[in-house]
Order: C-alpha cells, then sequence, then structure tokens
C-alpha cells in the first residue's frame, strides 16, 4: 500500500510547513486595528532648570533714593507760629483806645496775670463787635455783666462790664453795636475789660486790635 511505503516523506513535510509557519508570524507585523492611533515615542523630558540663589547684599550703604512724593515743608526758621490773627478787628470801643492796664499772661493756667486788656471808656458807651460771629453768652459773672462771642479760628471775644443788647445764638456783624459799658468789677465805672481766647488759652487782645499796648496811669481809688 501507497502509505505504508513513504512514512518518512509525510514527516519530512510536516516539518517543512512548521518551520514556514513559524518564519512567517516573526517576519510579518501584527495588523492594527482600523482607527488606532499609532503609538507614539515617548517625549524626552528635558532636566528642569536649577534655580542659582543670588549672592547675598554688599554690607556698603546703599545708593539712598529719591522720593517722588510731595513732602512738607516745615516752618521757617525764625517764624512766629500762630501769633498772628487771620483778619484785622475793629475795636470795640472809639478812640481814643488808651489803655489802663495791659494783657499780662500768667505763668499757669491758675496763676496770676491779666488776661486781657482794659480801655479807657465811662459807663454808658456803646460796645461794638470787633470780628463777624455769634453770640455765646450774655448774663452776670460773679459780680459783673459779660457778654461773649463766638469767631471763626475757634477765637472767642469777651468783655465786661458790658449790659448786652443781643443774646445769645444771635449772629453778629463786625462794628455793630451789641450793647453798653456796665458796672461791675475791677473796670466799674471808668474801662472796659476785653478779653480774647483762643483754643481755650486766653491771648493778647492786641494781636488782632494792631498796634502796641499803651499804659496810662490813673490815680488809684480809695483802699478797701
Amino acid at each position: 500500500m501507497r502509505s505504508s511505503r513513504f512514512p518518512g516523506h509525510r514527516l519530512g513535510v510536516s516539518r517543512v510547513c512548521a518551520i514556514v509557519l513559524v518564519l512567517l508570524t516573526v517576519m510579518v507585523p501584527t495588523p492594527t486595528a482600523p482607527g488606532a492611533a499609532p503609538a507614539r515615542a515617548a517625549p524626552t523630558v528635558s532636566a528642569a532648570p536649577v534655580a542659582v540663589a543670588a549672592p547675598p547684599a554688599s554690607t556698603a550703604s546703599a545708593r539712598p533714593v529719591a522720593s517722588t512724593g510731595p513732602v512738607a515743608a516745615g516752618p521757617r526758621p525764625g517764624a512766629r507760629v500762630g501769633t498772628a490773627p487771620s483778619a484785622q478787628w475793629t475795636w470795640p470801643v472809639g478812640p481814643s483806645h488808651e489803655l489802663q492796664r495791659s494783657f499780662q499772661a500768667p505763668a499757669t493756667s491758675y496763676g496770676a496775670g491779666h488776661r486781657g486788656i482794659d480801655i479807657v471808656v465811662g459807663t454808658g458807651a456803646p460796645v461794638h463787635a470787633p470780628a463777624d460771629g455769634v453770640v455765646s453768652f450774655t448774663g452776670v459773672v460773679v459780680d459783673r455783666p459779660v457778654l461773649s462771642i463766638q469767631h471763626a479760628g475757634d477765637l472767642v471775644s469777651s468783655f465786661e462790664p458790658v449790659t448786652a443788647s443781643v443774646a445769645a445764638g444771635d449772629p453778629v456783624s463786625a462794628g455793630q453795636v451789641v450793647g453798653v459799658v456796665g458796672t461791675g468789677a475791677h473796670c466799674s465805672g471808668h474801662c472796659l475789660h476785653v478779653g480774647v481766647r483762643r483754643h481755650g488759652q486766653y491771648i493778647s487782645p492786641m494781636l488782632f486790635l494792631g498796634g502796641v499796648d499803651r499804659a496810662v496811669l490813673l490815680p488809684l481809688g480809695p483802699a478797701g
């Protein structure tokens, strides 16, 4: 029979087919699925830059930087701050504007002194507002009638003894008659005491009335 005659021939053919199949498997690339993106090579990652620390600042003094903002100017050397009035006042009484006693600033808030000026004038003489303002007080203090006027710049003028013709809260204009010289206290019958306060502190009225204090000596009254 033929099958029994050539057994070696059949064995050789099988081996050849197996070798061919192995070769085809290795040489032919595996097909990719339709629509699949081809594999990409992994990107090469570069090394991150290394930050270099700045050298320490030099111990030498740095160059000064000029400021561009406005700089408030201080008072001039020798300038008198807060002494000049903002406007000239008018005298509260008519001429001759003679002073019986000048202003004398006390050493302390409660020390002795003369916190105003005494203008020589008789009882009944009209008293005028020295500047525009608002009447802040009228009334009797201890033994004399007092009139006070509030002015701009936190200024207060006061007069005694004065019988007022205005009331607290009334606006007044410079030169307006606000009362007449009355009686009472150290000026009774012969003078008008005028005081000025700025920010609550007594200052000389002559700073606003102009000129220099001109004192007039009068004979002293009887003792007691």
